[in-house]
């Protein structure tokens, strides 16, 4: 690797303090950040470690919502009692998430500033309409994330908390690579009283995104055979060693309605 300062505030003025510097970037996880730091990727002149900042822990539920603090590790999400009652999906997204050890050190706050285009937790973001809470303002799922690997944040922006409202039901349902565990592609469907959301990770040129057309014929009639005929353009995903365009579109078909038949299954 190559030298650089490495910074750990103990709140939040601190580290956003920190982050001023040139060439600043934030230490959660580490799960991303480290490897493509050991690989030259990524060179920081300044890391800022989250871990010792007071408050970015913990999972309650606040009326309709659950709220996760950033700094909570997939393995706390994925057993927790309090995610497993309002939004049991969403704990066995957190438990399909990598291995052990990534589970055990990687961060939800971390996972959605990275924005990687195979993470799991921006479709549930996106499909659970949540809303991310950083040092500075409240951001909704639908303007978070901008692009690969982009999002709305600003270059002294922190994620301290997300926000999901509690659906009426949801499931989510990927095809992992099987060396990785990211997602080949994965389908979160989320029902509520205003309808139904359907959002996709790791198949997009963009990034995650959401299925207008899915959507709407799901808010009419709530079934696997409602989204049998609609199609994904293969021209606007991603084709690579691991699967074609036309692949991921087949996938994306296929696991939404395993989605819906799940959901439709759960009492």
């Amino acid at each position: 690797m190559y030298d650089f300062s490495f910074h750990r505030p103990a709140d939040l003025a601190s580290a956003e303090g920190y982050l001023k510097a040139a060439e600043a970037k934030l230490l959660a996880g580490g799960q991303t950040l480290i490897p493509t730091m050991k690989q030259r990727l990524a060179a920081p002149k300044h890391l800022v470690d989250l871990s010792n900042v007071a408050g970015l822990t913990g999972i309650e539920r606040k009326g309709r919502n659950l709220v996760i603090g950033a700094m909570t590790r997939h393995a706390e999400v994925a057993g927790s009692g309090v995610v497993n009652k309002a939004i049991p999906a969403l704990g066995l997204l957190a438990e399909g998430i990598g291995d052990p050890a990534v589970r055990n050190r990687g961060t939800i706050g971390g996972s959605l500033a990275n924005n990687d285009p195979s993470a799991d937790y921006p479709a549930a973001c996106l499909a659970l309409d949540a809303t991310i809470i950083t040092n500075k303002r409240e951001i909704g799922a639908d303007e978070f994330f901008t692009g690969l690997f982009e999002t709305a944040l600003g270059a002294d922006e922190i994620v301290t908390r997300v926000s999901f409202p509690v659906p009426i039901k949801a499931a989510y349902l990927k095809f992992p690579n099987p060396a990785s565990r990211y997602a080949l592609v994965g389908v979160f469907v989320a029902k509520d009283t205003d309808g139904v959301r359907v959002a996709v990770t790791g198949a997009g040129e963009s990034g995650v995104f959401r299925v207008p057309a899915m959507e709407r014929a799901l808010s009419k009639k709530f079934s696997a055979k409602a989204v049998e005929g609609i199609k994904i353009d293969p021209s606007t995903l991603i084709s690579d060693i691991h699967g074609s365009a036309a692949y991921r579109a087949h996938l994306v078909g296929v696991l939404a309605r395993r989605a819906v038949e799940t959901i439709a299954k759960t009492k």
